[in-house]
């Protein structure tokens, strides 16, 4: 089944090596509508393409509340119940609202991630044209099955999952007919140390289900996002924040504003500097083409009738006449006109 390598959102061409890029969000809002509105102006200032929520009722995910999540807020190691993390960080219908309205008035694209079909028909009421699912929720066929019926660009991060489970949600997808689906490679470690990236599965993923492919990084700085941009990254997604040192649990490893503008320009940069991979010339090259490479030159003055020998010819800029390796057809011409030393050798000294 053949699925095509590019995609569209809103208007805009978005394929491999030219990355779709998305600030996610996700819960680093802490419930405050304020910080939420705050965080989408800095990222759209930063100049990413979107960014990124989370919908859920956290019932949906956590039913044993005596489940507990250690980790770094403030400089401070914090244990407390993950459903009272998720349960003060929820997004109601309205606030959805609000979000996606702030987001259309700065130009910037939002969508968001639902763990329920409530959560997906709550998006699409709201005229959403992308739905993310994560990588806990891969194993969720069922609902990645409902994803697929909206008829939406849907898009899965594959972080914790073998290559069968990734196989299993792609045929589960690709069997509704829905064929815009896009696979994250993600590694679900917050953050993730370089030698936990592996870059390299994204070639995997490619070359597997024959899918765009993007990048879930959740890595400390640009490095990795503009790796997998030179490895043909068509998406991605990095964590921000408006400050690393708010309280919560993934402010500390998220980007700040700075570093999300500085990511943004640089993957920009790299994508031009992948550009094409046909070997010739560029435009630019034109010109040192003819400024820098070598030609046939007469090394001293020629009378005409001379017999031209290779102790005639030397090798020297500007790169307008006869290549060096034309100096065997020269040898032997006879010259009907004369010739000066350091004179290009032109047909016209032999007609």
């Amino acid at each position: 089944m053949e699925v095509k390598q590019s995609f569209y959102i809103d208007g805009k061409e978005y394929g491999s090596g030219h990355p779709f890029i998305v600030a996610e969000i996700g819960i680093n809002h802490n419930g405050d509508m304020d910080l939420a509105m705050e965080t989408i102006s800095a990222a759209a200032k930063a100049g990413v393409d979107a960014v990124k929520f989370q919908n859920y009722q956290t019932e949906d995910f956590i039913f044993d509340q005596k489940l507990r999540l250690r980790y770094q807020s403030q400089g401070k190691e914090v244990d407390e119940p993950q459903y009272d993390i998720f349960k003060r960080c929820e997004l109601s219908k309205g606030q959805l609202v609000d979000l996606h309205r702030e987001c259309s008035r700065l130009g910037v694209n939002f969508h968001s991630t639902p763990t329920s079909v409530e959560g997906i028909q709550d998006l699409l009421s709201l005229g959403c044209n992308v739905i993310k699912n994560g990588s806990d929720y891969l194993t969720n066929l069922p609902l990645i099955e409902e994803m697929a019926k909206s008829g939406q660009l849907v898009v899965l991060s594959t972080g914790m999952s073998t290559l069968s489970e990734i196989d299993d949600a792609v045929q589960v997808f690709l069997s509704t007919g829905n064929k815009q689906l896009i696979l994250l490679h993600c590694t679900s470690s917050y953050p993730t140390p370089p030698e936990q990236i592996h870059l390299a599965k994204m070639r995997t993923l490619s070359d597997a289900f024959g899918l765009p492919v993007g990048f879930s990084d959740h890595s400390v700085g640009p490095t990795a996002a503009i790796g997998a941009t030179i490895l043909g990254a068509c998406w991605i997604e990095k964590h921000f924040t408006l400050d690393r040192n708010l309280e919560g649990p993934d402010h500390w490893f998220s980007i700040d504003p700075t570093e999300l503008e500085d990511l943004v320009k640089s993957v920009r940069d790299v994508e031009k500097m992948v550009g094409s991979s046909a070997i010739t010339p560029t435009s630019e090259e034109a010109i040192s083409r003819r400024d820098f490479r070598l030609s046939c030159k007469a090394k001293q003055n020629l009378e005409a009738g001379t017999i031209v020998s290779g102790k005639d010819i030397v090798f020297q800029r500007p790169g307008t006449g006869y290549a060096p390796k034309y100096e065997d057809f020269l040898v032997g011409l006879k010259l009907t006109h004369p010739i000066h030393a350091g004179e290009l050798f032109e047909k016209r000294h032999f007609s």
